[in-house]
């Protein structure tokens, strides 16, 4: 799970740090975990189990990984609006370059998972799932990696409905630019449209800010809903 989740998976975090998170949490849960049957590790039982077991943490991860994609796609799409698709820095996330604006969203999104310690409810519901879910051959079975895959979609439909009130505004600005470039055609229209387009832009992502965050709150709800119903809690 701590391979996949965001905030600990970023190369900013040492693969030793993961490991020693990992084993913390194991020897805190272990004493509090029902019984479950002995399984031989070095056997090709205790092989599938294993692997069974692997997927379900890194699905747990990926989940909420992808509610983190749909804030960074919300921030491309507004970035490329504004004109800003060429301000790009590294994203700690994936190492991959990123629009400032898809940063501004994902560090904001980050700070709001930790104050409703998102990262303490995951761990919770990992301790509950071998009640469950037991320790077994029976993980996830085809029907829950078919319900990731649906619920996968959320990535565009969220994004775009964090990000449409900006990009719609910004449309309506540019049309009238156009217009305007249009009607008098010796005036230099886009010169100064760019820079009203990003004071404009910034503007608008400090009044939708709030229920942006709203919005995510409520996209990472349905994600926790979603890892419940796949842990069968």
């Amino acid at each position: 799970m701590f391979v996949a989740m965001p905030l600990f998976s970023i190369q900013a975090v040492p693969a030793r740090i993961r490991l020693l998170l990992s084993l913390a949490i194991t020897f805190a849960i272990m004493p509090v975990l029902p019984p479950f049957q002995a399984i031989e590790v070095f056997s090709y039982e205790g092989m599938i189990v294993s692997v069974a077991q692997i997927f379900i943490g890194l699905s747990i991860g990926f989940i909420v990984q992808m509610v983190f994609s749909i804030v960074l796609f919300a921030g491309e799409s507004i970035a490329a609006s504004m004109g800003l698709g060429f301000a790009a820095m590294v994203d700690p996330q994936s190492g991959q370059q990123a629009p400032v604006i898809g940063q501004l969203y994902t560090i904001t999104s980050t700070l709001l998972f930790l104050s409703l310690n998102g990262h303490l409810l995951l761990i919770q519901m990992l301790m509950d799932s071998f009640t469950s879910l037991p320790i077994g051959i029976s993980g996830l079975v085809k029907t829950d990696i078919w319900t990731i895959i649906t619920w996968s979609g959320r990535m565009f439909s969220g994004g775009l409905l964090l990000a449409m009130p900006i990009i719609i505004s910004l449309l309506l600005v540019n049309i009238s630019f156009g217009v305007a470039a249009r009607a008098a055609p010796q005036l230099n229209i886009f010169s100064v449209g760019f820079p009203i387009t990003l004071i404009l832009g910034m503007i608008l992502i400090w009044l939708t800010l709030p229920d942006a965050l709203n919005q995510f709150t409520g996209i990472l709800t349905g994600s926790y809903d979603l890892i419940g119903q796949l842990l069968r809690l």
